[in-house]
């Protein structure tokens, strides 16, 4: 598929131009026959990438809105014709553009996604292509609807979890640095005819280098973040951080919630609209989230494959919610597996919510009490030379 650029007229002659996208030149000429024009002259233009990916607050809303209209009667064409014209972003807008182009050329809603490499979720274009094979696209866009809305839901519950800390942390340090650049000198000019407490000689050395070198601290703090992220880019260290978060003693244990929560969520949606076993966990094994989870699925795939039953071989996983097995087991011995996904999804949901909303309260008097020490070995530092001075008088 690629775009033209042309120029064309109609039955009385006037001129029309504009972009299509078609398979090639005879193609071309097919659609424009279709809309009374005849070309002049054409040629192909580079499509530009739009290099986004859409967020699961968005895809929740465009499945939603998709499902509604299509509930209606309205076609898929014209569907995508009134959601391209709402006044999105530029680069969601070009995403809908582009695919309301694809499907007036007589591609399929799913092929059309696939086409914009990267922009939609494989999960999302495979629930798609079954509803379309199926017939039942509209349920499935809605089922889709309230899947996307439940994972921002729960993605905004982590990012939440990890914004106060994360606030908190770099108040700290920037009180911090104050405290030794400006505050701290003026203090220790009164005690430079004393002998000082260990802490206090601490205290000075550190106020006396963030004085002299802050930016070197500040270069430092930005070289450690890029560097950081820069690693998390490599697979061996991304897959170790991974595995390393699950064992942390009282994170783990509420971050395995989520990723089972999470698992069991797609799993039930891409079973229960007629995709396949096999290719449900190959899809549902890449959202997770976890390097080190998504890993282990190379055996689950395979030894699902050979036989063995769903329930054994996601009880093995290392990174699950042990409970996740039991209920499948219980969903496979009544033949009612897709209902069994479905209220293990709900149930692992509302304890994914509730697992962050612990995590939020755990961290708080964590971080309350690092803060607490910080700006008590500063006063410390202070007092005790001062309660000296004031002995010496």
């Amino acid at each position: 598929m690629a775009k033209y650029k042309y120029t064309a007229l109609d039955l009385q002659s006037k001129k029309f131009s504009g972009e299509v996208n078609a398979r090639d030149d005879a193609d071309l000429k097919r659609i424009l026959r279709g809309q009374g024009l005849t070309p002049v002259k054409y040629h192909t233009v580079e499509a530009k990438a739009t290099n986004y990916r859409m967020k699961a607050n968005e895809m929740g809303e465009f499945s939603r809105q998709l499902a509604n209209m299509l509930a209606s009667g309205i076609t898929i064409v014209r569907a995508m014709e009134i959601i391209k014209d709402r006044d999105f972003k530029p680069k969601i807008k070009q995403v809908y553009e582009k695919l309301h182009g694809d499907i007036q050329q007589g591609l399929t809603l799913s092929e059309g996604m696939k086409l914009q490499d990267g922009v939609f979720p494989e999960l999302l274009i495979n629930m798609y292509a079954s509803g379309e094979a199926s017939g039942q696209l509209e349920q499935v866009a809605d089922k889709m609807g309230t899947h996307y809305e439940k994972e921002h839901r729960l993605n905004g519950k982590v990012k939440s979890a990890m914004t106060y800390p994360i606030v908190l942390l770099v108040v700290t340090l920037i009180v911090v640095m104050v405290i030794f650049a400006v505050v701290l000198p003026t203090f220790f000019l009164l005690f430079e005819d004393i002998e000082l407490p260990g802490i206090t000689q601490v205290m000075l050395a550190i106020s006396g280098f963030i004085q002299h070198y802050w930016y070197t601290v500040i270069i430092g703090v930005l070289i450690g973040i890029a560097l950081f992220r820069f690693l998390l880019r490599i697979y061996a260290v991304s897959y170790q951080v991974d595995r390393a978060k699950l064992k942390i003693r009282i994170i783990g244990p509420l971050l395995k919630i989520v990723y089972t929560a999470r698992f069991a969520r797609t799993l039930s949606s891409l079973y229960s609209s007629g995709i396949s076993m096999l290719s449900a966990l190959e899809i549902t094994a890449t959202i997770i989230g976890n390097k080190y989870i998504e890993a282990q699925f190379v055996e689950v795939v395979k030894d699902v494959r050979n036989g063995d039953p769903l329930s054994v071989t996601v009880h093995s996983v290392d990174g699950f919610d042990k409970k996740l097995g039991t209920t499948i087991l219980i969903g496979e011995e009544s033949g009612r597996l897709d209902a069994m996904l479905e209220s293990t999804a709900e149930s692992f949901d509302y304890e994914a919510e509730m697992a962050t909303d612990r995590l939020v309260q755990l961290i708080q008097p964590v971080m309350i009490v690092v803060l607490a020490t910080v700006v008590g070995g500063i006063v410390l530092s202070v007092m005790l030379p001062m309660l000296e001075l004031y002995q010496n008088i």
